[in-house]
């Protein structure tokens, strides 16, 4: 299939790829700006998951701080941000016990006062019915599978609603070729890891004189408790246990809604013994007293994983190429020890918005809003990653105990001292990738099984993320050389592919008596997290994107 099979076109504006809190901020603000200013602009936004929302998961405790400028009224409106935090714990979890480390000696950017536990995806959700009063055009199912440039090698759009091609290639009854969605700018808003966004970095060399990108992963269970167990309002993070003092990584716990908890578990990719599993250790995690109090005797109701951008400050790209930006986890605006990132993710789309609405108003596209980087490097997002910009590179050189000391006296020294630090500003080193270790340095890990009650098998989990893809239609984990698994990874690392995926996509699969190893991808269970495009030690898997609609369908996530 060599032919590129022909297309309409469809023209607009802004072409947003990603219908996440940074997208639907974007267009909301273009809107509004065309509204101010007596105008008019179109704006299309694409979300490859079956409904806007369905793919976004996060903790989540959200600063309003973006909310509260880009509506105001947001209350009014009837934004799904409900229940406020009332409690804030932060404990250090040992095999037996815990301690408690005192709010009031940690810098003041780790409060949640004033902010609120939330469903992100409800609030993406409620963000999109905003847009679309405002006039923006929402297409759910349309996953952008190709950019598309202009003579100029600018990028003027996307290839988007391919559907119908079979695993082998050839084109089914019910093929559709897709359409070119062409905009004057385009905002790239995929979130962390992004198939498109590693096009356009490579194409326009956007990472370079940056640190690599760091990843964590964050696998998430949204349970149901009992009425008398439940503290609307608690917010309880904690470090640890299970995970070694060179395993970085930590835990979140969130009291919100009618009898609902959030419990999950990030572990920082750079992790260096093939033989961790994160989903493992998020399981044995739950079974700690400090853990299971909360969650015993109810039910669990939903699932998901998704990668985290943890690079912070020194590993964000440049934002802008002819004809778009990167915008919100895409470039990747996380803070770190907050754990937080929509409220820059939105800011971003808003600053993005701005820059593209004045160049349009003045007559240009396809060129680089200079603007919005400028816009950026002077915002409230800049100033938020340079205060904390030494924390992950402390916690990955001296481990979690000293490297958290060290990072906390840093935080503290440049909230005080206008971001300064007197360790200048510290590099990560090498990639998540390359921080993977052989396995014959490493011992395997005996996990407990799952009791079914606390702790769960991959299988039944990844059945609670409504997970589901056409079946017939290419393979969209592409392996670039299909012979590294088992030639390269399994003797020298074990295979971590086997581990690290929270979905049991990967199996390496022997005849009776463990001869002939060959490798499968199961497909059909990715719930689009990542993972192995960041952490496969050979950087063989190549993330790209199935149809439109395929994936996880999260709720209440």
């Amino acid at each position: 299939m060599t032919d590129e099979p022909a297309r309409e076109a469809m023209e607009y504006d802004v072409v947003i790829i990603g219908a996440g809190p940074a997208g639907l901020s974007a267009a909301i603000r273009l809107k509004q700006l065309a509204a101010e200013q007596g105008g008019e602009i179109s704006v299309a936004v694409l979300e490859k998951g079956a409904e806007v929302g369905a793919h976004i998961l996060s903790g989540a405790v959200i600063d309003p701080i973006s909310l509260n400028e880009l509506i105001p009224d947001w209350k009014e409106k009837g934004a799904p941000l409900d229940t406020p935090v009332t409690v804030d714990q932060f404990k250090i979890l040992g095999p037996a016990g815990a301690a408690a480390l005192p709010m009031f000696l940690m810098p003041p950017l780790f409060s949640n006062h004033g902010n609120y536990i939330v469903s992100l995806s409800n609030v993406t959700k409620w963000l999109a019915t905003q847009a679309e009063e405002l006039g923006v055009e929402i297409y759910p199912g349309m996953a952008a599978s190709a950019p598309v440039y202009g003579e100029a090698g600018a990028l003027k759009g996307v290839v988007a609603g391919v559907f119908g091609i079979a695993r082998d290639g050839h084109h089914k009854p019910d093929f559709q070729p897709g359409m070119e969605l062409h905009g004057k700018y385009v905002l790239i808003a995929e979130g962390a890891r992004g198939s498109l966004t590693k096009i356009l970095q490579n194409r326009y060399d956007l990472s370079a004189n940056r640190d690599p990108q760091k990843y964590g992963i964050g696998i998430k269970e949204l349970w149901e408790v009992p009425a008398d167990q439940h503290k609307p309002g608690l917010v309880l993070h904690t470090v640890g246990w299970p995970l070694d003092d060179k395993t970085g990584g930590g835990s979140f716990m969130y009291h919100w809604g009618d009898r609902l908890v959030s419990v999950g578990y990030v572990v920082h990719l750079n992790y260096r013994n093939p033989y961790i599993s994160p989903f493992d250790e998020f399981q044995r995690h739950k079974l700690h007293h400090e853990i299971a109090q909360h969650i015993r005797g109810g039910k669990r109701i939903a699932y998901g994983a998704r990668a985290i951008t943890e690079g912070g400050l020194q590993s964000v790209p440049k934002l802008a190429f002819p004809g778009g930006a990167l915008i919100g986890c895409a470039a990747g605006f996380v803070n770190v020890p907050r754990i937080k990132g929509s409220h820059n993710a939105m800011k971003t789309g808003m600053m993005a918005a701005e820059a593209a609405f004045a160049a349009i108003r003045a007559g240009r596209m396809h060129d680089v809003l200079d603007e919005y980087e400028e816009a950026y490097r002077e915002s409230r997002v800049y100033k938020d990653l340079h205060r904390v910009r030494n924390a992950k590179p402390f916690l990955s050189k001296f481990g979690t105990f000293w490297g958290g000391v060290a990072g906390m006296f840093d935080m503290w020294t440049a909230t005080l001292f206008g971001g300064l630090s007197v360790f200048g500003t510290l590099k990560h080193g090498k990639s998540d990738a390359a921080s993977t270790e052989r396995a014959s340095r490493h011992k395997p890990i005996a996990y407990p099984k799952p009791d079914g009650v606390l702790t769960f098998d991959k299988p039944s989990s990844v059945y609670l993320s409504n997970t589901n893809h056409e079946e017939d239609q290419p393979v969209h984990l592409v392996l670039k050389d299909p012979s590294i698994p088992i030639r390269v990874n399994l003797p020298e690392y074990a295979e971590p592919a086997t581990r690290y995926c929270p979905a049991g996509v990967y199996e390496v699969l022997t005849d009776e008596g463990g001869s002939n190893p060959r490798f499968q991808i199961n497909a059909q269970n990715c719930v689009h997290c990542k993972t192995c495009d960041i952490k496969d030690p050979s950087q063989n898997i190549d993330w790209t994107t199935p149809e439109g609609g395929g994936g996880p369908n999260y709720a209440n996530m």
